[in-house]
């Protein structure tokens, strides 16, 4: 089983160990700067993991989430002011998981219960997110605390790997990572994740074999929407430690590339999301050295720049589940 799996991911192999051998190059022939640059590219990346992990639950299900910004958005914004309001870091995290839950709710009731549009449901949830969260923004609030951080026994201590994915790391960092792998392992691995394939692939097959698949899908996008509350979260309690009007700029709509380019699997979305961490952290260290004197405004457009450029070679190349962005009624062939 270990050889098929190696010949059938030899590419995918080659390319992540000459990427890793790389990176330990630079990390060791540019140690003033690469540490910083390679945290900065992960710190980056913990948001669009787990933005891009929904999108590949909910589209793996069958239901398209264009949401994924509002409901970070609102997340960031009710963790923040929970926590605020309440001198509890807990509270405040709570409150951003139990939004996100309540946004992807609502988007998989109105879109597999009601039947809507899938792509307009998201977007009013958009709308009805940036709308709440500007107006109820009071400004001079802060947190009652930092987020506490820890180092991770073992692997803390390994060269480059540890320094930025294990020391000093956060509870949603740590999340980030093993919701990649158990996301993985239950889409791929488990009973559950055969269904929502299913599900997503061909719904009147799984219907003849017993599964509901409204139901299904109503609960695998509402709590795919705890993974975007987790994001939500981290970029205004731990990420800022404050909550900005639109503060999410674009994060859910690059999530959604960065689905797209991982092909819908959760550990390559995963990488994806580290590669453009690293783009926006070399747009970063570009902008402080001062070689090249250009707005923070056009850097900070880098990864989205890239991200089209990327999307544009991988077209065609990836196939979206069958029967992603279709309703489903009981009976339909």
């Amino acid at each position: 089983m270990t050889t098929s799996w190696l010949t059938k991911n030899r590419t995918n192999v080659v390319v992540g160990a000459v990427v890793l051998v790389a990176a330990y190059i630079f990390y060791y022939a540019q140690n003033d700067i690469a540490p910083s640059m390679y945290a900065s590219a992960w710190g980056y990346a913990i948001p669009l993991v787990l933005a891009a992990l929904v999108g590949v639950i909910g589209e793996r299900s069958g239901v398209v989430n264009i949401g994924i910004e509002g409901q970070m958005l609102v997340a960031a914004f009710a963790g923040f002011f929970a926590a605020a309001y309440s001198g509890s870091l807990l509270v405040g995290v709570l409150a951003g998981i139990g939004s996100g839950l309540i946004l992807g709710g609502f988007l998989a009731w109105t879109s597999v219960k009601w039947r809507m549009d899938q792509i307009i449901a998201g977007v009013v949830l958009n709308i009805v997110a940036t709308g709440i969260t500007s107006f109820y923004y009071t400004p001079g609030q802060v947190l009652p605390g930092l987020m506490p951080s820890f180092d991770v026994p073992v692997l803390s201590s390994i060269p480059l790997i540890g320094d930025v994915f294990f020391t000093g790391t956060s509870i949603f960092a740590t999340l980030a990572i093993l919701a990649a792998i158990g996301v993985h392992i239950a889409l791929f691995h488990s009973r559950w994740g055969l269904r929502t394939r299913a599900v997503g692939e061909y719904p009147s097959a799984a219907d003849t074999a017993g599964i509901n698949v409204e139901w299904l899908r109503i609960v695998n996008v509402t709590l795919a929407g705890s993974l975007a509350g987790c994001a939500g979260v981290y970029l205004s309690m731990d990420a800022s430690s404050s909550f900005e009007r639109g503060m999410v700029a674009g994060r859910g709509f690059l999530a959604l590339a960065i689905m797209i380019m991982g092909a819908w699997r959760p550990l390559r979305a995963f990488v994806m999301a580290i590669f453009f961490g690293f783009i926006n952290a070399v747009a970063s260290q570009l902008q402080q050295s001062g070689n090249i004197d250009l707005p923070p405004q056009l850097t900070g457009t880098l990864p989205f720049v890239v991200t089209i450029i990327v999307l544009a070679v991988a077209a065609g190349r990836v196939r979206a589940p069958a029967a992603v962005g279709q309703p489903y009624v009981k009976g339909d062939q």
